[in-house]
């Protein structure tokens, strides 16, 4: 076994998903997950086949963000992977609803941040062992934190008042 280390690629605002599924029509249900939950959301996905053809199966309302997350899921290269890029709007507004899609077994990040894909290969095939979303923590956040986190929410729309 071998293991590497996978730098996604993750340009401007956007956001990235980074699951795992077990089926074939987990694009269609994760295209459809994506499309209902607003209609202001741009995406691409790409989920990795691992059986019969083994290709890379892709989806999405802008071809921008589908060629990214091809090109992201080529990089991981991990059976049954698949990597949703989105812009104008947040995981946080689809990723209940990713859950929930039967063919999804779990989440590994969802994130702006910088992400590092732990990847393990062996004459078999490759799979994901874990992410490193972002840096390390600096500190613990004190008041003045605490009151900008609480700003910076209110200013994206999450939080009232």
């Amino acid at each position: 076994m071998e293991l590497h280390l996978v730098d996604l690629n993750l340009p401007g605002d956007n956001n990235l998903i980074l699951g795992q599924s077990h089926f074939i029509k987990t694009v269609e249900d994760l295209y459809e997950v994506m499309v209902n939950a607003s209609a202001q959301i741009q995406f691409g996905l790409a989920f990795c086949e691992a059986s019969g053809p083994c290709l890379i199966r892709a989806a999405g309302n802008n071809d921008r963000l589908q060629q990214i997350a091809v090109e992201n899921a080529q990089a991981v290269s991990a059976g049954h992977s698949f990597v949703i890029v989105m812009e104008q709007g947040f995981p946080v507004n689809v990723l209940n609803a990713i859950k929930q899609c039967p063919e999804v077994c779990q989440i590994f990040c969802a994130t702006a941040n910088p992400v590092q894909v732990v990847v393990a290969s062996s004459p078999q095939g490759r799979g994901i062992l874990g992410v490193i979303d972002g840096a390390a923590p600096q500190g613990v956040e004190g008041p003045e934190d605490v009151a900008a986190r609480q700003q910076f929410l209110r200013q994206i729309g999450y939080k009232l008042g």
